[in-house]
């Protein structure tokens, strides 16, 4: 619904409209698309030149929008006039400029945003996250000084999985107030959230020289460095990688020829696979699990293993791969072998000051 202001604003634009139809102003053939808009116009605002009470409540004459366009746009030019002589004079060496400082917040805006805090921290409990994070977003408006106030807003952004605004927030924390623990835990939460850890290993150790004591960012702390080491040891272990592994294996499988011998298509040679613990092992799970018998019963698995026994040439790993029984068998070994990607400890994570 239209305020009184609004109606005004419409009313005057309206009776510009009709002005210009009168006057010639509008082109014949542009009229009726006008005349059209007129009619919409009014009707979306709860507006009507025919009416003889809102001509008397909203009509601007004997002013027309037009002349108070002119009004504006003078004053604009004047205005700009005053500002251009003013940056002139400030060029000059005789007369520096000073660059005034920013206004501290009020007590009262103080303490008018410590009360949004408290608000905001009662709404993370209830878990009504978008309700908190604007709730933290007045409080900083109020009074944006306080670490406190962005490090709340990034632990509610990280409830929500908006990870990248929980690190800006987590950043800005840490600028305002570097002596802040929380706010390099919140950032480093944010990171290994975002599978950047070697960032979230820096934040969590800076956040522990502020507050060695944390037995939070201490696990947290561990499981980043963890996850660090392994992408740094085993790239070729990841999933979801680029192109192509090393002895023909596609993208997300460990490369089997580091296993031992070095056969032909990435195979090694049968002797050092059964010396190879690691293997025996994943052999093991598969038998108890039931994937080595589903495994077997595909055709090209059969197929291979004929062509071993037969002194054949050695099976091509990577087409077999393409097969999608095989792949998802190997998928599965590999999931169940490595485990669920570790999160971060979360203790505290959502806890607001």
């Amino acid at each position: 619904m239209a305020d009184e202001k609004q109606k005004h604003l419409v009313f005057s634009i309206l009776e510009f409209l009709q002005t210009s139809l009168n006057n010639g102003t509008i082109k014949q053939d542009d009229s009726e698309g006008i005349e059209v808009a007129i009619q919409c116009i009014g009707e979306a605002f709860g507006v009507d030149l025919n009416d003889a009470a809102q001509a008397q409540a909203y009509s601007t004459k004997p002013a027309t929008l037009v002349s108070i366009f002119d009004v504006f746009v003078n004053a604009q030019k004047k205005l700009g006039n005053k500002t251009a002589a003013a940056a002139s004079a400030a060029s000059t060496p005789a007369a520096p400029a000073s660059i005034p400082k920013s206004a501290e917040p009020t007590a009262e805006d103080k303490k008018n945003a410590e009360d949004l805090k408290v608000a905001g921290n009662r709404k993370v409990n209830e878990k009504e996250y978008a309700e908190a994070i604007r709730l933290y977003g007045e409080a900083i408006v109020l009074n944006p000084k306080n670490a406190v106030y962005y490090a709340n807003r990034a632990a509610a952004y990280s409830q929500m999985g908006d990870h990248q605004n929980a690190i800006t927030d987590s950043l800005k924390a840490a600028e305002v107030d570097p002596s802040y623990s929380k706010a390099y835990s919140r950032l480093g939460h944010a990171y290994f959230s975002v599978g950047k850890y070697k960032e979230a290993v820096t934040a969590y150790e800076k956040g522990l020289t502020l507050e060695p004591n944390n037995a939070t960012m201490k696990s947290s702390l561990a499981t980043a460095r963890t996850k660090a080491r392994d992408n740094e040891v085993a790239p070729s272990a990841r999933s979801g990688g680029a192109g192509a592994g090393a002895g023909g294996m596609p993208a997300g499988f460990p490369d089997l020829s580091a296993l031992g011998g070095g056969g032909a298509g990435g195979m090694p040679d049968l002797a050092s696979l059964m010396a190879n613990p690691a293997l025996m092992n994943m052999a093991q799970q598969m038998m108890q699990s039931g994937a080595l018998n589903s495994l077997m019963s595909n055709p090209a698995m059969q197929q291979m293993a004929q062509r071993m026994m037969a002194g054949g040439e050695r099976p091509n790993i990577e087409e077999m791969m393409r097969d999608p029984q095989i792949a998802e068998a190997a998928r599965g070994l590999m999931g169940g072998m490595g485990g669920a990607p570790q999160q971060p400890p979360r203790g505290g994570e959502d806890e607001s000051k």
